[in-house]
């Protein structure tokens, strides 16, 4: 067997191994059980709510839920624009990089306070260490603030009948202490071991091969790439991201890196398992999420195994594959298993460049990010899978004329439109926004030409996946869009707001709702949830809801580019 695909297979089977622990542990810290972190966290947690005056101990609604969620998140993208605005003058500046115009710091800072990590700069020149510090501490916060909702649905999910679903505060912190610090500092640790810099000097100064001097930027590289893939952020601190050797040096950190994307999402299936005491449910969804995983990643790397067509024509071997935008050190296998991770967890970091993939892999990718549910990001990927459960158990419930009922309480109207709502949010901010700007380009393509390097399909192909990367909090990008102008700045950055906490505020509400409701024991009447039948249902949903609202929309780029290399 192909040494890259045993490395794939190997990736994928440590993230499962792993997961499944992690996931019973992070059970326990939203269960309050004991955990043999508490005796170093517990002082620490006190801590901060002392300072903070927050009592962690008193219930809240899901009402109270979100607006300690919403107010919390203003307040960090306030001070996010304070220092990106201000960097020239602020400390830890040594290489003197210019503070941010008010368009990028907008777009940088919505981007990051919402998990997005869209980044319209590049790292090394766009940003003091005082930035990256700012946004490395928003990697922390926007993926806690992402848990600690996901267990409030948890505990929604859990509790027969209740108006008050634990405390928000008390789950980020929790989150943020317990889970993402820990795992942080192992692989951060694993990265210095093997390479990545981390320090607060300026740039370093080498004599390359051929005898001249060149200046290589340098920084808390391994601190900030542990929890750009831990939290399913995807920042890079240098603008190539992880196709950059100072941020992955080698094959062994990228299957750290590859492993630590996946890990926290699947785990967060788990951990659902172990606090709902219904481990039948958990592998069901595991089980749904894994067959749309791999039927997205197994087409990608078969092509991206088998090069570029267009290339064969011209009678060149591609013994290595479509390697165009990808590093020999990885391989077009461990590519292509990268860019799939990385945008079905909404994660968006690269290791090689998706504007280069061939078109079906760059539709798979797409793909990944338009269902935004197979995994998806920490917390908030199972919030998008809770709606296609909604959804999948109403209709199931129409079908066998039974009343729509889930974990012993009935789906109604509200629910419903609620969910409706929010499956449909996604395609109309990524059409929209698709629409606007083909709309602008088409109509001036002399005042917009710095925007696309590629005009024609893959010129669409470009502008889609970056309202599609902005819509699923993703980041990643094509990148021959020529994306920091006023226009994609502010028009990624008002789908990037609308896109995380509208998403966030239907699951929330449902769950609030449905946890509220009076509790119906089951019977032999009711709807099974955890077996295999009602996992293909969800599974149609996905697919008739979610994939095909987009099919128009990739014939006219990815696939009309595939069938033009014909």
């Amino acid at each position: 067997m192909n040494t890259e695909i045993l490395g794939i297979i190997l990736m994928y089977a440590t993230v499962v191994v792993l997961a499944i622990p992690l996931g019973r542990y992070i059970g326990k810290i939203f269960n309050y059980e004991n955990t043999w972190l508490d005796k170093i966290f517990n002082p620490l947690d006190k801590l901060f709510f002392k300072l903070s005056g927050i009592d962690p101990t008193k219930e809240m609604n899901w009402k109270q839920h979100l607006v300690a969620l919403l107010t919390i998140n203003v307040v960090w993208f306030v001070l996010s624009m304070l220092v990106l605005t201000n960097m020239s003058w602020l400390p830890l500046n040594p290489d003197a990089n210019p503070s941010m115009s008010a368009d990028l710091a907008f777009n940088t800072s919505v981007s990051f306070v919402t998990n997005t990590n869209l980044q319209h700069y590049s790292g090394e020149t766009g940003l003091s260490y005082l930035g990256q510090l700012i946004l490395m501490l928003w990697q922390f916060i926007s993926a806690g603030t992402g848990i600690a909702i996901c267990a409030v649905v948890f505990m929604a999910m859990k509790e027969r009948t209740s108006e008050t679903l634990g405390n928000f505060y008390s789950f980020f912190v929790r989150a943020c202490t317990r889970i993402l610090l820990p795992l942080a500092l192992v692989v951060a640790s694993l990265l210095v071991f093997n390479g990545t810099p981390m320090t607060f000097e300026g740039k370093d100064t080498i004599t390359t091969l051929e005898g001249e001097e060149q200046q290589i930027s340098r920084g808390s590289v391994a601190a900030f790439v542990a929890i750009k893939q831990l939290g399913t952020n995807g920042g890079g601190f240098y603008g190539p991201n992880s196709a950059n050797p100072m941020e992955n040096p080698s094959y062994f950190t990228n299957i750290v890196e590859t492993i630590s994307i996946f890990l926290i999402p699947m785990a967060m299936v788990f951990a659902m398992g172990y606090v709902l005491k219904r481990r039948k449910l958990a592998w069901t969804i595991f089980g749904v999420m894994t067959i749309g995983f791999l039927l997205l990643l197994i087409p990608s790397i078969y092509f991206e195994m088998n090069g570029n067509t267009a290339i064969t024509q011209m009678g060149i071997q591609q013994q290595l594959g479509s390697m165009e935008g990808k590093e020999v050190r990885f391989g077009s296998a461990a590519s292509a298993y990268w860019a799939i991770n990385t945008t079905c967890t909404s994660n968006g970091s690269v290791n090689a460049m998706h504007d280069s993939m061939t078109p079906l892999t760059g539709m798979f990718t797409l793909l990944g990010m338009m269902i935004n549910c197979f995994y998806g990001g920490v917390g908030v990927g199972f919030l998008n899978f809770y709606i296609f459960i909604i959804l999948a158990v109403f209709i199931s419930g129409l079908m066998v004329g039974r009343t729509p009922e889930f974990l012993g309480k009935k789906i109604e109207a509200k629910e419903m439109k609620i969910a409706m709502i929010i499956a449909l949010l996604h395609p109309l901010l990524i059409l929209v926004g698709t629409a606007l700007s083909s709309f602008l380009y088409a109509g001036n393509p002399t005042e917009y030409a710095g925007w696309l390097a590629n005009p024609g399909y893959h010129g669409f192909s470009e502008m889609l996946y970056e309202f599609t990367s902005s819509s699923a909090n993703n980041g990643s990008g094509f990148e021959g869009l020529g994306d920091n102008t006023p226009f994609w700045n502010i028009a990624c950055g008002l789908v990037m707001l609308l896109a995380r906490y509208l998403p966030i505020i239907g699951p929330v509400a449902i769950a609030g709702i449905l946890a509220s409701k009076k509790y119906i024991p089951e019977s032999n009447g009711t709807l099974k949830t955890d077996t295999a039948t009602f996992g293909l249902m969800v599974f149609a949903v996905i697919a008739i809801v979610a994939a095909l609202a987009f099919f128009p929309a990739l014939t006219l780029g990815p696939i009309a580019e595939y069938f033009s290399l014909k």
